[in-house]
């Protein structure tokens, strides 16, 4: 990759950065390291947003601060889950989607943050001082 001839912008993810070997993460592989943690109050708030649009739901109608942060700790994947569930949970009522729905399908649900919080304590050590942090916000000092 340091070869490159043209002006050409790389981007790659993983999972467990610690399985790579450090040739592959070196300088001159690629330029910078990035951290994305799971998402913090606002990000949370902001993809319970466009979950609920993307079911054209309008997400005015629902009290988006109280369930981000229920959700927290949550990673986008889980949040997009909890909105179907919750959506079940209401059609299974006969009722049209409410916070409450979203709610009750937060406590129903244990996040990755929860069953693997040692392995992203972990992650989270190593990037510490080893990557840039991706999110304007510090979920580290949010605690999820």
């Amino acid at each position: 990759m340091q070869d490159r001839r043209a002006p050409v912008f790389v981007a790659a993810t993983c999972n467990n950065v610690t399985a790579l070997p450090p040739e592959l993460i070196r300088k001159g592989r690629f330029d910078e390291l990035f951290f994305v943690d799971l998402p913090n109050q606002s990000e949370r708030k902001q993809i319970f947003a466009i979950q609920l649009g993307r079911r054209k739901r309008n997400p005015e109608e629902f009290e988006l601060d109280k369930v981000a942060a229920a959700a927290r700790g949550f990673s986008g994947a889980e949040i997009e889950s909890v909105v179907q569930s919750a959506m079940y949970g209401a059609y299974s009522q006969k009722q049209q989607l409410a916070t409450q729905h979203l709610l009750d399908a937060i406590r129903g649900t244990i996040p990755l943050s929860t069953t693997r919080a040692e392995e992203i304590a972990d992650l989270r050590e190593w990037a510490g001082q080893r990557a840039v942090a991706a999110s304007g916000g510090d979920v580290r000092a949010e605690g999820a």
